[in-house]
């Protein structure tokens, strides 16, 4: 963390403030390692502070390190403002995209000694690159996810529910050490598989269905991502060869991702494979993201992102071809870009799984 808030400092000098409101949980988490539900950081140019009532000071002073513990008693504006004050504090940065008119509004009328400046994304940009704690925190929710794909191959057969497929999911990796889930696991069958976020539904497994699962767990606040598409009783020569065009981009954006590659380009290694088979208007949504305490962060890997891939980020690899009213496939692994290439950081197999 004492990297994390020195880096958050030389971001503030460049930014021209002397004072830092973070109030994002998952910012607030990444700077501190509070996991409570109520806090937040001050960063003035004398002191950090960690702000938060009652219910959470003993939790805060167990959790953060660096940090001058505040309880506050009184409207959390104003107790702000006077430790603005007696910092001698002249211009204060707030997360401007986690901050309502409203609350801007209240900014302006309580903090009285200080000028507000929007910043956008600040601490975003620092969480892009992972370090070796973060890493291992990926790795370990990422096994947790290989092990429940596991698991639900033995789990799914004729009759039972997408839904039911999705609490198994859920209840294995809570079990195993999962926190959360990452999201709203997408478990599509059939002609639902053509929709890219189909959300488990009450829809019954049928022989002969694509059975696409989009799942990811949190450990310790990190998360993981993972989506594979099998096939329940037997393939068809149709769907084994859209799997196969799938599989083939997905491995080749693992041969050739490399730091100093635009997102733009890494996007079309995939998409040029899925158009060159006449696939390209069924894959509407880009490569992939980066991943770490949220599941979707930065960078972004598609066809309109500027962003560049570097060593130590973590990022989704995850093509998909979807036709309506027939069915869809995607298969996506994490992957962690190392000085050469990429470190495929999940275990499962990707050849199409057809489950009798």
């Amino acid at each position: 963390m004492k990297k994390r808030i020195e880096k958050t400092r030389s971001l503030m000098q460049e930014k021209g403030i002397d004072s830092l409101l973070i109030t994002t949980d998952v910012n607030r988490f990444y700077l501190s390692g509070f996991t409570g539900s109520s806090g937040l950081i001050l960063f003035t140019s004398e002191n950090n502070y960690f702000i938060t009532d009652f219910r959470y000071t003993e939790q805060a002073k167990n959790q953060t390190n660096g940090f001058k513990i505040i309880e506050f008693n009184k409207n959390i504006p104003e107790k702000i403002n006077d430790i603005l004050i007696e910092d001698n504090c002249e211009k204060l940065g707030f997360e401007s995209k986690n901050v309502t008119y409203n609350k801007y509004n209240e900014y302006k009328e309580k903090f009285t000694e200080v000028e507000l400046i929007t910043t956008e994304d600040l601490i975003k940009k620092l969480r892009i690159t992972k370090d070796k704690e973060e890493i291992d925190k990926i790795k370990k929710a990422i096994e947790i996810t290989d092990n429940a794909f596991k698991h639900i191959l033995d789990f799914i057969e004729v009759g039972k529910t997408e839904r039911e497929v999705a609490l198994e999911l859920e209840y294995f990796m809570k079990q195993a050490g999962g926190e959360k889930n990452a999201f709203d696991f997408i478990v599509a069958s059939g002609k639902r598989s053509s929709m890219p976020h189909g959300v488990a539904s009450d829809k019954k497994l049928e022989y002969g269905d694509f059975i696409t699962m989009d799942f990811g767990t949190f450990y310790k606040g990190y998360c993981s991502d993972m989506t594979r598409t099998v096939v329940l009783g037997e393939a068809t020569d149709k769907q084994r060869k859209i799997y196969n065009i799938v599989l083939e981009a997905q491995k080749e954006v693992i041969n050739k991702i490399k730091p100093g590659m635009s997102g733009k380009e890494v996007d079309a290694i995939a998409r040029d494979i899925i158009k060159d088979a006449g696939y390209e208007d069924n894959f509407g949504h880009g490569l992939g993201h980066g991943i770490g305490v949220e599941v979707h962060e930065g960078p972004r890997a598609s066809y309109k992102s500027d962003d560049f891939i570097e060593e130590a980020m973590v990022v989704t690899d995850e093509p998909g071809i979807y036709i309506p009213d027939w069915g869809g496939v995607r298969i996506e692994d994490d992957l962690l870009i190392t000085e050469n290439g990429c470190e495929v950081l999940n275990n499962s197999p990707k050849e199409l799984i057809i489950i009798d």
